[in-house]
């Protein structure tokens, strides 16, 4: 049952596909850290505008969903600007912009967590603004923001399955050609394709799960 996963070419074609899945995670995810860091911070300043500003864009991220999203970027851009869109760089740009806005209140939530006397002790001293937040707010963020942001980085690499959707060849894709190919001489196909993906999905997100607890038994 399961010699359908390395009938053929059928398991590297799998782990090429993971690699596609595994490309858009990481860029995703390394725009989503940094970007969600700057914006997070500014959020967390006292100006109404700023916030105001980024509240919106973020509940506006929020409420579309995803797959929308992705139509619009890889469709709706190519059209109006009448430019030619890979679909793993429109991905790139979707799960990038996802991710930078949740990660961005995730940060914001950590730091106005922190007592107010931190930030006032630091500023008695004499440091920056600058300082006080690279030196002291941000550390100290940091603590608080692993289970969030594990968890959203999960998110990110399941959700990746969606550009399936705008055609890019990702392991679940790859899932679909193998089982299509097999399904009228092997019934179990779907089962064991997809057992498969799911245990690689585990692969992958398990050891960040576990490196959360770590992290956080080693803060705590």
């Amino acid at each position: 049952m399961l010699s359908i996963i390395f009938d053929g070419n059928n398991f590297s074609r799998l782990m090429d596909g993971l690699l596609v899945t595994l490309q858009i995670s990481f860029f995703s995810i390394l725009i989503s850290i940094i970007g969600g860091l700057i914006l997070g911070v500014l959020m967390s300043f006292k100006n109404k505008f700023i916030y105001i500003f980024l509240k919106i864009c973020l509940e506006i991220i929020r409420i579309m969903p995803q797959i929308v999203w992705l139509f619009l970027v890889y469709f709706g851009l190519s059209t109006v600007f009448e430019v030619d869109i890979n679909a793993i760089f429109a991905s790139i740009i979707v799960f990038s912009i996802w991710g930078v806005f949740e990660m961005m209140d995730l940060v914001r939530a950590a730091i106005i967590s922190i007592p107010k006397h931190v930030f006032e002790s630091a500023t008695s001293l004499g440091l920056k603004r600058s300082q006080i937040y690279f030196y002291i707010m941000i550390p100290l963020a940091t603590r608080r923001l692993v289970p969030g942001v594990i968890n959203l980085l999960s998110r990110m690499i399941k959700t990746t399955s969606i550009a399936v959707l705008i055609g890019v060849v990702e392991v679940v894709k790859v899932g679909q050609q193998i089982i299509e190919n097999a399904l009228l001489t092997n019934n179990y196909a779907p089962f064991v394709i997809y057992g498969f993906i799911f245990f690689l999905y585990f692969a992958i997100c398990y050891p960040i799960s576990k490196l959360s607890k770590i992290l956080e038994n080693r803060w705590s």
